[in-house]
């Protein structure tokens, strides 16, 4: 994916940010897309002198143009070179890998080929391609796996030279590509099955419930049944009867849950993708889905309906009929609890889990990255886009920086290649003046920065200074290292004052070691900061791969950085009307993308807590009800008999506190055992946490206490002489 500005010419249009793909001439084709307006790229339009044009998603068409045909045919601008639009995608392509802002344009790969065909060094291109209907994948994969590692062995220069034993080791896997290249799936594989595990033990709470109700209901119709097996009704009947009502009950809920699952589908795609403008993934359910849910209502419709209505028809009509009214601790008694034991112990695993998920969200989003968030704004550009070649970088950057802290609010602004955990990360072989190339060192992390960029992004300079206005192309060139790049590569010396470089052992000296700074996170949230030195933005040197691009402007504000986006567009503008924001947000912002996946698992476990205590304490309710319910008789005798309020309050917490108690003693060990296979998941917080494991016990005990009072302080107010009378 790609970077372009976009104008269309002819018109009154500015150049827009948009993002594009390079393909080959044989990409629609391959997947055999037919095009909704126009014609698609063809091998033709993939060859050298060929003219350029591209192809326009059905959507940008849509959203941009209204679905003007005249686009079709008419020259767009793209990155400072005319293309002519051949056609439009039909509506649902969105290329071939399904995420957040799909391209817009696609480009053929000849359009660019230093960057795509002729560069040994990019490894971004994806290979797709279709098999014949009687070829096995297995032979082909064998076959390209040797292509492969013989055009690797006559090609050594496109590998370092310590990676050519490993040429027999490389191999091609082929995988099934009807769904695309599935990175969301991968990102996310992990994340989606402790949501399944979480939403298949809540689903086993609601059928709980939904059991411990029909057993309820059998029970208080044990004489209407009695009475009809009695007038010779058979079994079977009586258990249809039951499982229809089940089942109507399940599908009815599961009816009700996919228009809950269509409305929380929004959510969630906004929480899976926060940041995104564009999420072309529909939220209404596909027909596969349809039918495993209508199967899903059914199955455990049957499944936990069954037991009642069978303990239900095996009931003696005789003996029903005799024990009418009286309290009994019958075999639907034992089941009905033993379920709200269920109950409580699966909740507790669901809420310590969600203590667990949110602690770890918590811990990610207020460690100390190195850096401060607080009144920084980023904004995303690109030179390259507006046609700026290397000599013309200088000129804008010096406009940049006198322009940008003019702006009222401004505190401070700086340059930079790229800026922390904003997605980029570039790392190259260093090689260290007067230590002999050491390969077992992992190429360091690099970048470019201008004048008072640690102190804009609030990172502290630990020893010497900092890049500032003296490290112009004319001075001698310096570089500014992190703590862990100097313990790495100078462990028992002084790092100030020695030098580096980059390419092979001949440039060790190109740039002398002036300060370090504490070490900050700029691209995994979860480990330690990667090895890291930083050179001026426009020192460079003949072994430099990048000629001092710039890719972000880092500013610290006054107020929220939010408020001074219009002002931050305008001072651009006035720089260079062409040069297009790619993006602008708070750092904040741009740091908490990083934890979208966290944030949706540990939300949606907050949901799934909740949910679970809710109908933890409805199953205790209900069946404390129950009791109380058949149990008035005895009460009533109790009552009669000089017992006080007290005692019977405490006869029917008793009973509902051993059940919770034992729904505790199971289910906290499942939630350790759970966490422990959650621990790779959690940062800086232990599976077995103490204080989440006693939280959460503390409040479903409390719920559980609550929900059991309501209907036991309901049995303190019984009257003896109505209870006496009871049936």
């Amino acid at each position: 994916m790609a970077d372009l500005s976009v104008r269309r010419l002819g018109v009154s249009s500015v150049a827009e940010p948009h993002k594009g793909e390079f393909v080959s001439g044989n990409y629609f084709s391959m997947f055999r897309i037919q095009a909704f307006a126009g014609r698609l790229l063809t091998p033709l339009d993939d060859s050298s002198g060929a003219p350029r044009v591209a192809v326009m998603s059905y959507h940008t068409w849509q959203q941009h143009f209204g679905l003007d045909s005249s686009v079709v045919g008419s020259t767009f601008d793209i990155n400072g070179v005319p293309y002519t639009i051949a056609g439009v995608t039909p509506p649902g392509f969105y290329g071939d890998t399904l995420g957040s802002d799909p391209p817009d344009y696609w480009l053929a790969l000849a359009a660019d080929p230093d960057r795509w065909m002729y560069n040994a060094g990019v490894e971004c291109l994806y290979l797709i391609g279709r098999l014949r209907p009687e070829v096995a994948p297995g032979p082909v994969q064998v076959r390209l796996t040797v292509e492969l590692q013989e055009w690797l062995g006559s090609h050594r220069e496109v590998i370092p030279e310590r990676d050519w034993k490993d040429i027999a080791r490389q191999h091609i896997r082929l995988t099934p590509g009807g769904r695309g290249v599935e990175r969301i799936q991968t990102d996310y594989a992990l994340g989606l099955r402790l949501l399944v595990t979480l939403s298949a033990l809540l689903l086993l709470i609601a059928c709980a419930n939904i059991a411990n109700l029909l057993l309820a209901r059998g029970s208080a119709n044990r004489s209407q049944t009695a009475v009809r097996l009695a007038l010779g009704a058979p079994r079977t009947r009586l258990i249809r009867q039951m499982l229809a009502e089940s089942v109507l009950l399940a599908i009815a809920g599961g009816a009700a849950g996919l228009y809950v699952a269509y409305a929380g589908t929004h959510a969630i795609l906004l929480l899976a993708f926060r940041g995104a403008h564009y999420i072309p993934i529909d939220a209404r359910p596909s027909v596969p889905i349809l039918g495993f849910a209508i199967l899903l209502s059914l199955v455990t419709g049957i499944l936990f309906g069954i037991a009642p209505a069978w303990m239900a028809s095996q009931s003696d009509p005789i003996d029903a009929l005799r024990r009418t009214g009286r309290s009994t601790t019958d075999h639907s008694s034992l089941l009905q609890k033993t379920l709200v034991i269920a109950q409580v112990a699966f909740s507790i695993v669901l809420l310590i889990g969600a203590g667990l998920v949110t602690e770890s969200l918590r811990n990610l989003e207020e460690q100390h990255f190195g850096f401060v968030t607080e009144g920084r704004l980023i904004v995303n550009i690109a030179p390259s886009l507006a046609g700026y070649t290397p000599d013309k970088l200088p000129g804008l950057y010096q406009r940049l920086e006198e322009v940008l802290p003019q702006i009222p609010g401004v505190l401070n602004a700086s340059l930079s290649w790229y800026s922390p955990l904003g997605g980029n990360n570039a790392n190259e072989r260093v090689f260290i003046e007067g230590k002999p190339p050491d390969y077992r060192w992992t190429a360091p992390s690099w970048d470019r920065v201008g004048p008072h960029y640690f102190e804009t992004i609030g990172t502290r300079v630990v020893r010497g200074r900092a890049i500032d206005e003296r490290d112009t192309p004319a001075a001698p060139h310096v570089a500014v290292t992190n703590e862990t790049f100097a313990r790495r590569f100078f462990p028992n010396e002084d790092p100030i004052g020695q030098h580096l470089g980059m390419g092979d052992a001949s440039h060790s000296g190109d740039y002398e070691i002036v300060g370090i700074v504490e070490d900050a996170k700029y691209q995994d949230t979860r480990g330690p900061a990667y090895a890291t030195f930083f050179l001026p933005l426009l020192q460079t040197g003949p072994a430099d791969v990048l000629r001092g691009w710039v890719g972000a402007i880092e500013m610290h504000v006054a107020g929220k950085p939010e408020n001074l986006e219009p002002a931050v567009r305008k001072a651009i503008a006035k720089v260079d009307p062409h040069l297009i924001v790619l993006d602008m947000m708070s750092f904040g912002e741009q740091v908490a993308r990083n934890f979208n996946q966290e944030r949706l698992i540990a939300r949606l476990a907050e949901v799934f807590g909740a949910l679970a205590l809710i109908l933890a304490c409805l199953g205790v309710y209900g069946v404390t009800a129950f009791s109380v319910e058949r149990r008035t008789n005895e009460i009533g005798i109790r009552m009669a008999l000089g017992a006080d309020r007290r005692n019977v309050l405490g006869l029917m917490l008793r009973s509902a506190l051993a059940q919770l108690g034992l729904g505790l003693t199971i289910g906290i060990p499942a939630a350790l055992a759970g966490g422990h296979l959650l621990g790779h998941q959690l940062y800086a917080v232990k599976s077995y946490d103490p204080t989440i494991l006693g939280v959460a016990a503390l409040i479903l005990a409390a719920s559980a206490i609550f929900a059991v009072s309501v209907p036991a302080r309901r049995a303190t107010r019984v009257d003896p002489m109505v209870a006496l009378r009871y049936e």
